[in-house]
């Protein structure tokens, strides 16, 4: 996905010890409040949409990818992940599964080493690629998305969840991507317009928001953003991507290293989330420090209204309990923080 306020590529120490302007922060505030207490909209132009087809998309994704993609039926969207024979993080995505092709969701930086990837493991499948350009995701997110959906459908019962329905031209998905409440709408390009201006109709509860609010949301549930929050040396099981792990559906490209990992328990380092004290918000990608040893490095850092500072970070095993005091230090000074399970209490689900 592409990069927001609180996130960067961890390749670097990033410098940013000062609080978000008083303007940007008054308008991530009131995005939150919508997503608190009703439904906030906003095309996510950054993903890309790509139609899997041929007699063999089945069995081929199914042993490319984490989850379980043969016996998903019709009208199921399925989490999963591409990863490396080491079971290293390529990218996730989700699985739009249909009758007569599969549609993949992906991030947009993702897909070319992603396709490249795919394309290497095919010989002799009938499997074929193709880019849908004309259609953008629409995430709808808080309490009220149903509501907000139905308003740009005709009244079309959003689907129970992890499940899509179509209607016309319009495909509906009960898809709570970043752990709250929420469903996306895949829309041709021409009418993304009219779908938010639906949503938007419906009253100050219901309008666009920028991604900056739902990136709180994300780290609120601990969701890890591939490429943010892990490196290309990051073991899927590390980043807590459980949802897109199957651990009973046989052989696929990294299963060994999963399925070793979870019988040995061997597992030394895993995604955690830090409550930062104050309102100093750190740099990203700084040393989190346990008894002066480095334990783990800062990945994604928010402003919570509900949490205050909070942060994401693969952690060594040693610090795991949540409670455990670390300090984060950066240019600017050091930090106190403590270490918390995830999802974190009390964010938006």
């Amino acid at each position: 996905m592409a990069q927001h306020s609180g996130t960067v590529q961890n390749t670097q120490e990033t410098t940013r010890t000062l609080a978000p302007a008083s303007a940007n922060r008054a308008q991530v505030l009131a995005d939150y409040d919508v997503l608190q207490r009703g439904a906030g909209v906003c095309a996510l132009f950054e993903r890309k949409l790509i139609r899997v087809f041929g007699d063999d998309r089945v069995s081929f994704l199914h042993g490319m990818c984490s989850n379980d993609i043969k016996n998903a039926r019709s009208g199921a969207i399925v989490p999963a992940l591409f990863l490396t024979e080491h079971a290293h993080l390529i990218a996730e995505f989700f699985a739009w599964i249909d009758d007569a092709s599969i549609l993949i969701e992906i991030d947009q930086a993702a897909w070319s080493q992603t396709r490249e990837h795919l394309e290497k493991l095919l010989v002799a499948d009938d499997v074929e690629f193709e880019d849908c350009p004309d259609l953008v995701v629409v995430d709808v997110e808080g309490p009220r998305a149903a509501e907000a959906i139905r308003a740009t459908t005709k009244d079309v019962v959003v689907p129970e969840k992890w499940r899509w329905t179509r209607t016309g031209e319009i495909s509906i998905g009960n898809l709570p991507r970043f752990g709250a409440s929420a469903g996306t709408i895949l829309a041709p390009r021409q009418r993304v317009a009219d779908v938010l201006s639906s949503i938007e109709s419906l009253g100050a509860d219901f309008r666009r928001i920028r991604t900056d609010a739902i990136e709180i949301v994300r780290v609120e549930n601990g969701i890890v953003r591939v490429g943010v929050d892990s490196t290309d040396k990051t073991i899927a099981l590390e980043a807590r991507l459980n949802r897109a792990i199957s651990v009973d559906k046989g052989c696929y490209v990294g299963q060994e290293t999963i399925e070793r990992a979870t019988a040995r328990g061997g597992i030394k380092k895993k995604l955690y989330g830090l409550v930062i004290e104050g309102e100093r918000v750190p740099a990203l990608n700084v040393s989190a420090r346990f008894e002066g040893k480095e334990v783990g490095r800062l990945s994604s850092v928010e402003v919570s209204p509900r949490l205050g500072v909070i942060g994401l970070a693969i952690l060594n095993h040693s610090v795991w309990k949540p409670g455990t005091r670390l300090t984060i230090a950066d240019i600017a000074g050091e930090l106190e923080a403590e270490v918390s399970d995830i999802p974190f209490p009390q964010g938006l689900k």
